[in-house]
């Protein structure tokens, strides 16, 4: 049993003993409130911040068997919480997330817990500095409660690594359907129904804390939203600094908030952004924060009176054939594609103009200038012409210069060491799954592979925002593009533009269309039923287009309010 997990057990104890007097009233419920409610509730003196993390130590020490959704607590929490119960006393609120728990990724530096990204070579990792977006929720009043479980190294160990694996704790499991999956070729202790990318949003979703702070450098804040029924924001690349965050790359990489609501969710945004561009983060300059970093105003219940909505249906909604090749790919099943069509008549019941607008990159007939054929040809690695490079070139600059931040404290100097040290460790599953992607990332050479990288890099943007989604925002005047599920992280992730994701849909999932890439996945033994599982819709612009998404994301919300808890966990 891992010492977080003893911790765990301890301060919910102690929480318990602390609330079980039966002369007062039934206490303030923690589980589905809003930070609003939260905030309003510390406000009429009905709870204090102490009492929401006792709360919080409660789910935790109740349901953590079940989801393996915390990789560590802190055990400062109540202390922290004590502290801002003090201050909010004396009259010092810091603003609306004052008091309030907040979990983060475990790749993201705090000084009063590990960061570890699930890497055995990290297990203790005590950085020397904090992440300035940790010293932000600080200074905003936030409690930082806990680190999540999250995909080794944000899910660039290895390809085929199961979503939400690390070799420190194992899997995490999906609160809407919490079992392992019992099929022979994928029963190595993955969960039946996929946590999404390797930010878990599993504990959000569970009510073991009000939000969590996720990373994405293509899907890792959207895709565990959608299948965790969240409201997320995956921002502009530069909005929220990432200084103190373990990287893939700094082309691609942002941190972003994960919540139940997207008033929680806008309300999180603000207190991750600076005040003022970052020194540490030159990309910091790309976006202007609001006025007093406040997303609030732009949560509008008419938010959609007047948008103008894209549906970017070839691939994204509807099967593709692209230029050259023989066999469809892309679509929706059945299920999704009711789902997306109940969507779309939403955005119209609400005035919004709705316009299919496909994709320019990815119905161009031409291959060379095709999105879909592009980047894919990497089976001799990344220097093979076709294969897109940004990632693994990344990595090996941004990981070594994170390496080097560390200083004495690190326990490896370099990429090479890491992949050096998993092999040794091997018997403690330090290469489950093996490390390819670590391995291709560091046989680049940082001088005679940069030209490369540059042209690719120019490639990514021009297919996905320059001939992709600027193309066709600009030509149709839209406001956004309205994505089903996760399934446009990948092309908004080249050129590092916003999404933001609302949950919409809750059913019983299907095998993907026929002729897809790959085997067709393993029929689930007689007698095993699946449950439902969330389906989200997400709105997507270009760069720094968040207050937009915001209101379009938020009046879409209003209108639907189709968010459910996960069932079995009160």
């Amino acid at each position: 049993m891992r010492q977080s997990l003893a911790g765990i057990l301890c301060l919910a104890a102690l929480a318990a003993c602390s609330t079980s007097a039966p002369s007062t009233p039934a206490p303030f419920s923690v589980v589905e409130a809003t930070i609003p409610d939260m905030r309003q509730a510390m406000q009429d003196g009905r709870t204090s911040s102490r009492k929401l993390v006792e709360q919080y130590l409660q789910r935790i020490g109740m349901y953590e068997d079940r989801l393996n959704a915390t990789i560590a607590v802190n055990p400062k929490a109540l202390d922290e919480a004590d502290r801002l119960d003090r201050e909010r006393a004396s009259g010092k609120v810091r603003g609306p997330l004052h008091g309030i728990p907040i979990a983060l990724k475990d790749n993201i530096h705090t000084t009063d817990m590990p960061t570890t990204g699930g890497a055995i070579a990290f297990e203790g990792l005590m950085p020397p500095y904090e992440a300035t977006l940790t010293t932000n929720l600080r200074e905003a009043g936030a409690v930082i409660i806990a680190k999540t479980t999250l995909t080794e190294l944000a899910n660039f160990v290895a390809n085929g690594m199961p979503g939400n694996y690390n070799a420190l704790v194992g899997y995490a499991m999906n609160p809407y359907d919490p079992r392992r999956d019992p099929r022979e070729a994928t029963g190595d202790g993955r969960p039946v129904l996929n946590t999404g990318g390797s930010s878990s949003g599993a504990g959000t979703a569970a009510n073991f804390w009000a939000a969590n702070v996720g990373t994405e450098t293509s899907g890792s804040i959207l895709s565990p939203a959608n299948q965790n029924m969240l409201a997320a924001i995956k921002p502009t690349v530069g909005r929220i600094s990432r200084y103190g965050v373990i990287p893939i790359t700094a082309d691609q990489d942002t941190a972003g908030p994960m919540a139940r609501t997207v008033t929680d969710a806008a309300i999180l945004m603000g207190a991750l952004e600076s005040a003022s561009p970052d020194p540490n983060d030159a990309a910091t300059t790309t976006c202007q924060a609001p006025p007093n970093r406040d997303y609030t105003p732009f949560l509008k219940a008419e938010g959609l009176k007047g948008a103008r909505i894209g549906i970017p249906r070839a691939n994204f909604y509807d099967r593709l054939t692209p230029p050259g090749e023989k066999n469809p790919r892309g679509g929706l099943n059945e299920a999704q594609a009711r789902s997306m069509a109940d969507a779309i008549e939403v955005l119209k019941q609400q005035g919004a103009t709705v316009i299919d607008a496909d994709i320019p990159s990815v119905v161009d007939q031409d291959p060379r200038n095709n999105f879909l054929l592009w980047g894919g040809g990497c089976s001799n690695g990344p220097r093979d012409p076709n294969c897109a490079s940004p990632l693994w070139y990344g990595m090996k600059r941004d990981f070594n210069a994170w390496l080097a931040s560390l200083g004495d404290r690190a326990p490896v100097k370099t990429l090479a060491a890491l992949r050096a040290f998993n092999t040794a460790h091997a018997n403690r599953n330090a290469i489950k799954y093996a490390q390819a992607n670590l391995d291709r990332s560091d046989e680049l050479d940082l001088q005679k592979d940069r030209d490369k990288w540059q042209r690719d890099r120019d490639n990514d943007i021009r297919l996905a925002a320059t001939h992709g989604i600027d193309e066709v925002m600009k030509a149709q005047q839209l406001d956004a593009l309205l994505f089903p599920g996760a399934s446009g992280a990948g092309i908004a992730a080249k050129p590092g533009y916003p999404t933001v994701i609302v949950p919409f849909g809750l059913f019983v999932p299907q095998p993907p269309p026929p002729g897809g890439p790959g085997p067709a996945p393993a029929p689930y033994p007689e007698g095993f039923t699946l449950a439902p599982a969330p389906y989200g819709v997400s709105f997507t612009g270009m760069a720094c287009s968040e207050p937009r998404l915001i209101e379009l994301a938020y009046a879409f919300e209003q209108a639907t309010k189709k968010r459910v808890p996960p069932p079995n966990m009160p």
